[in-house]
């Protein structure tokens, strides 16, 4: 009896390891992740661009299409594409290339576009993109990033154990894709104050061509890493 109970108890105890090891990794993660999505990058740019351009809700819907795309990262981490990824230098170059020019394309399409005169009214009423637009940009610029396949490669096969739970994965993938879409949509609501639309307004012209460029420059820089 006593032995039984000493073995019931001992059970507890790996458990309770179990749990605390998981609940470390955990916010090791979330650390690693949040500091990653607020460095500067294609997605930080394209939320901005969209928030500034066009109203608070394209660029929170952008961030909704960033979340999804970080889904996927998710998906073909845990299915194992990411390792194929890293020994099929062609299969990850064709990625990256495709990443890089629809990065590139954006930028010129936003360089060459002409300025919206955007006020505090219509910040709330434009519809320059429709929210399924929106998605899709958010959507392609962070699956086709290769900067985030690398993350997610590095992340899933040096930080997460392959033997971890179910449960443990799926929080944590629910955990990366949480705070990426609250990051950008705390960017979306940031950069939509009204003093900030206000002074907006007087060198949209200039900032918009910025941003242009800025995408230009990510994208030539993203073809040649």
């Amino acid at each position: 009896m006593i032995y039984r109970n000493y073995k019931y108890f001992c059970k507890d105890i790996e458990k309770l390891q179990a749990l605390v090891t998981y609940f470390r990794l955990f916010i090791l993660i979330f650390g690693i992740h949040l500091l990653a999505v607020m460095s500067p990058g294609p997605d930080f740019v394209m939320v901005l661009k969209n928030a500034l351009q066009y109203k608070r809700k394209t660029a929170i819907y952008t961030a909704f299409g960033i979340g999804l795309g970080i889904g996927v990262h998710i998906l073909y981490s845990i299915a194992g594409v990411a390792y194929l990824l890293q020994k099929h230098h062609i299969l990850f170059n064709i990625v990256k290339i495709a990443g890089a020019l629809y990065i590139v394309y954006i930028g010129a399409k936003t360089f060459m576009s002409k300025q919206t005169k955007i006020n505090i009214e219509k910040v709330q009423t434009s519809t320059g993109l429709s929210p399924w637009q929106a998605v899709r940009i958010g959507f392609i610029t962070n699956v086709l990033n290769p900067k985030a396949s690398l993350f997610f490669l590095s992340l899933f096969s040096l930080l997460i154990p392959p033997d971890v739970p179910a449960w443990v994965l799926a929080g944590i993938s629910f955990m990366l894709i949480t705070v990426t879409f609250l990051w950008f949509s705390l960017v979306s609501i940031i950069f939509t104050n009204h003093r900030i639309v206000k002074s907006y307004e007087k060198y949209e012209t200039y900032i918009i061509k910025a941003f242009g460029l800025l995408l230009i420059v990510l994208g030539i820089a993203m073809f040649f890493e």
